[in-house]
């Protein structure tokens, strides 16, 4: 039997992401201390702040629901607010196992269950990336001009140039280097197959008209300021739902809110990689950053697994409430006329 091209790059899909990620996560766990990391979750944690940021991280995605929903509303498309918010958790959980396919899977969900046009739903996500991407782009140009004075004071007060930047990097081993590479790499490669992916819709012109309404959506939004109100509240719930596990640790509950805002964007800018919700690349990228800050290495460490873990757990539960709060959700009279 010979296994066809598409199921070829069905496994592909679904294994390289798992190998970079469970690779990066070998280099920088092979000599690790687990009966260490052990004492720390039971002896030295204060779960109760982890708890805390949970809410943040359901509310994230429940803003993002909204404002998706939002942004149909002048294609003629209202769908149920319980249906888009059960679709953005199954988007997010099936990340985990293929970066990027819940894009097309919480499209689906809205075109099988409320009748959705699947064409304008996706140019809608088309439309909420660039529009996210703007925001990062921002807060990441704000931090960068408010945190300079406090990466001056650092040199000067430990007597050290700016030039020790480059000592740093040079800490940097051949493996280091080549992560960092890699990466690069399989991001690149992951936004080409991304683009063709999209470029299938190009060969129907219904579909591609469809694709241009929704990225053109956001002009007709009837309150804007809604709209934009729920933007920033996304990216402000993302921030409070990793700030708040800095508490969580004796070493990082003094770094401070623009340490956690810097490490946040770029744990933000890392997640592009396509690994499983950034595994891997997410470790390495905040790590590099905690230490930079003055925390050891070992306790950096313990940072990026204990909170990425429970975080994709948090994701993944969130992901089984979806799939099965979509499966009882009966499907609207709209739907119901198109399967006829």
């Amino acid at each position: 039997m010979t296994v066809s091209k598409r199921h070829i790059r069905k496994t592909l899909n679904i294994a390289l992401p798992i190998m970079l990620g469970g690779a990066i996560l070998y280099w920088m766990y092979r000599d690790f201390d687990w009966q260490a990391l052990r004492h720390t979750m039971l002896h030295e944690m204060n779960w109760w702040w982890m708890l805390a940021s949970f809410p943040f991280g359901i509310l994230a995605q429940t803003f993002r629901a909204w404002r998706w929903q939002q942004a149909l509303e002048p294609l003629d498309e209202h769908p149920r607010s319980r249906t888009c918010i059960n679709a953005i958790f199954l988007s997010y959980a099936s990340s985990l196992l293929v970066p990027r396919i819940g894009e097309f899977l919480r499209c689906g969900i809205l075109n099988r269950k409320e009748g959705t046009n699947f064409a304008k739903a996706l140019g809608t996500v088309v439309t909420e990336r660039a529009v996210d991407s703007l925001i990062v782009l921002i807060i990441t140009a704000l931090v960068l001009l408010l945190q300079m004075p406090v990466f001056l004071s650092f040199f000067s007060k430990t007597g050290t140039r700016i030039d020790a930047l480059t000592d740093f990097m040079s800490q940097f081993s051949a493996a280091g280097y080549a992560v960092v590479v890699i990466c690069a790499l399989v991001t690149s490669a992951g936004a080409y197959f991304f683009i063709k992916r999209l470029a299938l819709y190009d060969k129907v012109k219904t579909t591609l008209c469809g694709l241009i309404d929704g990225v053109m959506s956001l002009k007709n939004v009837k309150n804007i300021p809604l709209f934009i109100f729920y933007s920033i509240a996304i990216w402000g719930a993302y921030f409070l739902h990793y700030y708040l596990t800095f508490f969580c640790f004796e070493g990082t509950s003094h770094l401070g809110l623009m340490c956690a805002l810097v490490t946040f964007i770029v744990g933000s800018i890392a997640v592009l990689v396509p690994t499983p919700n950034g595994a891997g690349s997410w470790h390495f990228a905040v790590k590099t950053m905690l230490i930079l800050y003055g925390i050891a290495d070992q306790e950096a460490l313990y940072f990026v697994l204990i909170v990425h873990t429970v975080q994709t757990m948090l994701v993944a539960a969130l992901g089984i409430y979806g799939w099965i709060s979509v499966g009882m959700t009966k499907e609207t009279s709209k739907c119901t006329m198109r399967n006829a």
